[in-house]
């Protein structure tokens, strides 16, 4: 049995790419650790160019980690934040409420976006992406004489 969705129309040419990604996305875990943000910072200007750019932010809450314990990497488009922190046993907790528990959580970054840069300050890892708007064209497609 053939599955349909909405991106089966046949005026949709090309976007089965698109379909696979929305199914990634749906089959991501909904664990909620560690909270994030993300906001757009700044929109509009140029950047040498007649292009739009576009800075969005990930802001996730990672206290307790460091720099060392964060892995950040890309790989066919999808962006991979993983912590895995070691527990120091001399410590002896009365109460432990500040979760440092290994995560791993996954963005689907479209075509255009670039991680610009990331920083851990004050429990907080920033991830900046920049989206680069493309130019946008108009073409004129001439017509061809029948081959009758």
């Amino acid at each position: 049995m053939t599955r349909m969705s909405l991106l089966s129309s046949p005026l949709l040419l090309g976007f089965e790419e698109m379909e696979r990604l929305i199914d990634r996305v749906g089959k991501g875990g909904s664990d909620s650790y560690p909270p994030y943000n993300i906001e757009r910072i700044a929109a509009g200007g140029s950047n040498g160019g007649s292009s739009q750019v576009e800075i969005l932010r990930i802001t996730l809450a990672v206290a307790g980690f460091k720099r060392d314990d964060i892995d950040i990497t890309i790989e066919d488009n999808q962006l991979s934040i993983r912590g895995r922190h070691e527990d120091d046993k001399s410590r002896q907790f009365i109460h432990r409420g500040i979760a440092t528990r290994q995560f791993s959580r996954t963005f689907v970054l479209a075509d255009g976006i670039e991680v610009k840069s990331a920083d851990l300050s004050d429990g907080l890892l920033c991830i900046d992406l920049v989206r680069r708007e493309p130019e946008r064209t108009v073409r004129k497609i001439e017509i061809g004489k029948s081959r009758a």
